[in-house]
């Protein structure tokens, strides 16, 4: 059985704790980054507790990571270069993570001189939508406002497109809604995230 202090290959640089190492470094900066990208998202969304328990496991894996580097950097650069990796890669995870998620809502504003018909499609499609009239340079227009979960937003957009190629949209993240419109959220696991 190999010493954990047995070298990879002849190469005396490189021995199987220093390989070990690498590994979960490079492993508690993706977790610990990502975890941090949903964080900040809770806070953009005003979902404080949620970022309170983000924020604990966030610092708590940063400083088994950081403490790895520090206790044996100086003399082993590639756990410096393994630090840096997985930052990079927890960034690209977490942007996944997040837009897999598709925490919060989403306010869409539409501009369309077939607004109307926009409208009740999106009504029929289980969305809540508030018209407006008004005039442009061409005539009537109507404007659409519409809150719906980020999970559906594509799914308006399209609805749009498909009826009125031409119309003018405008789409916002919402940071805290006071729901007295009836709306509801859809249920399932994914409701946890909202709660503050």
């Amino acid at each position: 059985m190999p010493s954990p202090h047995q070298t990879l290959a002849g190469d005396p640089a490189v021995t199987i704790d220093t390989l070990l190492t690498v590994l979960l470094i490079i492993l508690a900066r993706t977790c610990d980054v990502s975890i941090g990208t949903l964080r900040m998202v809770s806070v953009v969304s005003d979902r404080r507790t949620l970022a309170v328990v983000l924020g604990f496991f966030e610092v708590l894996i940063w400083i088994f990571a950081v403490s790895a580097v520090v206790k044996n950097g100086f003399n082993e650069p590639i756990l410096a270069v393994a630090y840096a990796l997985g930052f990079a890669c927890g960034n690209f995870v977490g942007m996944a993570i997040e837009r897999r998620l598709a925490m919060g809502d989403r306010v869409i504003r539409i501009f369309s001189a077939k607004g109307h018909v926009i409208a009740t499609t999106v009504r029929a499609s289980g969305q809540t939508v508030t018209e407006f009239e008004g005039r442009g340079r061409d005539g009537a227009v109507n404007m659409l406002f519409i809150e719906c979960p980020r999970k559906r937003a594509n799914d308006v957009v399209a609805i749009a497109r498909k009826i009125d190629p031409e119309c003018y949209m405008i789409s916002d993240d919402v940071r805290a809604i006071q729901r007295s419109l009836g709306l509801r959220r859809g249920g399932g696991w994914r409701t946890w995230f909202h709660r503050k």
